[in-house]
């Protein structure tokens, strides 16, 4: 835990997991959302809340997706249609339709591909914001499958290329999941830069410096001050040395964005023009079936193996415990779904206050 996370407000309620879902689902619902659409949406945004991601959970609900609906930038009737299928590769153009919900059709098609082909690509552009990479990367492992999910930002730019004086790209996420044998899934959910912005509005709400590192103003200084973000005087950072992290953010801007014809962050409009809007996002949703290459049952085996080599590799502090990306996320939904998904008291009021205009109601807690 940073010394962030422990200056961030700890008051908090437990609301029942499969409580919290349907109310969500119900919140997609009344904004025009058909029923299934609805639950996955669903699923997608309350992972963040579930497995402790809570700046790409249920805070942005009213925050980015229901005034995307609003505004028509997401369009809760769109029907994606497929531009190209080759197979094992579909280019698909998702027409607005609601991220979070568009993200895991494309990996579904991806798995079903898989399985025929040993590989399947969905490339997909026209789409909008898809919250955590991560559930719609794991949507794969059901399958026994590789899931690779990765984004650009559309035609919105955020952060500026290392030495540059203008805003290029986005956050540009990637996201790998994978089997695990009879261990939790590896699951790597990541932004390209030091921190997504989502982290930084959070401690601009919560009031809080944010660690020296994670932005820098236009001569390059560090900045703790999280609401010089949002009025432009501050800048996020790439993640590592910078040339890696910015090296990483290209790769997803070509991969998501260049292949499938989605709207670029690098152009020369953004020359002239400093922030535009997230409209027509791109995707790179990949499958990987090993049981389609090997043997049935090889892989999932020596997965056991590898990440249980891990996890039994002696930690330095006798009370420590070694891990790899997706364990501690595991743990944390276990126990969500056991205790309840922790949500922090404004956001809690915040929910009920929603469903009360919606005639949604959310489960009272003690």
């Amino acid at each position: 835990m940073t010394d962030l996370d422990q200056a961030l407000p700890v008051t908090t309620v437990r609301v029942p997991h499969d409580d919290l879902l349907r109310f969500t689902s119900a919140v997609f619902s009344a904004h025009g959302i058909p029923p299934e659409r609805a639950k996955a949406a669903a699923t997608a945004l309350c992972h963040g809340d579930i497995v402790g991601m809570t700046s790409h959970g249920l805070t942005n609900l009213s925050r980015i997706y229901l005034p995307l609906l609003a505004s028509g930038r997401a369009r809760a009737d769109a029907e994606p249609r497929v531009l190209s299928d080759r197979g094992a590769a579909v280019l698909l153009d998702g027409q607005g339709a609601l991220g979070l919900w568009l993200a895991g059709e494309a990996m579904d098609l991806a798995t079903k591909r898989a399985g025929e082909f040993g590989i399947g690509l969905v490339s997909v552009r026209g789409g909008t914001h898809f919250g955590c990479a991560g559930p719609h990367a794991m949507r794969a492992v059901a399958h026994g499958m590789i899931g690779v999910v990765a984004a650009n930002c559309g035609h919105q730019r955020i952060t500026r290329p290392p030495g540059g004086r203008v805003p290029m790209l986005g956050t540009n996420p990637l996201s790998v999941a994978a089997p695990a044998g009879q261990h939790p899934p590896f699951l790597l959910d990541m932004s390209t830069t030091t921190v997504p912005t989502g982290k930084v509005r959070a401690a601009a709400r919560a009031g809080v410096d944010v660690p020296a590192g994670w932005l820098v103003d236009d001569a390059g200084e560090p900045v703790t001050d999280p609401t010089r973000f949002d009025d432009g005087t501050a800048h996020l950072t790439w993640l590592g040395d910078q040339h890696k992290g910015f090296g990483l953010g290209l790769m997803v801007e070509v991969l998501a964005a260049l292949v499938p014809g989605a709207g670029l962050g690098p152009s020369q409009a953004a020359l002239s023009v400093d922030r535009a809007p997230d409209d027509d996002i791109g995707y790179f949703v990949l499958a990987v079936a090993p049981a389609a290459l090997r043997q049935p049952g090889t892989y999932q085996r020596e997965a056991g193996s590898l990440f249980g080599a891990l996890l039994a590799c002696p930690p330095v502090q006798p009370d420590g415990q070694v891990s790899y990306p997706g364990v501690p996320e595991a743990r944390r939904a276990e126990r969500s779904r056991r205790e309840g998904v922790p949500l922090s008291g404004e956001l809690y009021a915040e929910l009920v206050e929603l469903g009360d205009r919606l005639g949604v109601a959310l489960p009272e807690v003690g």
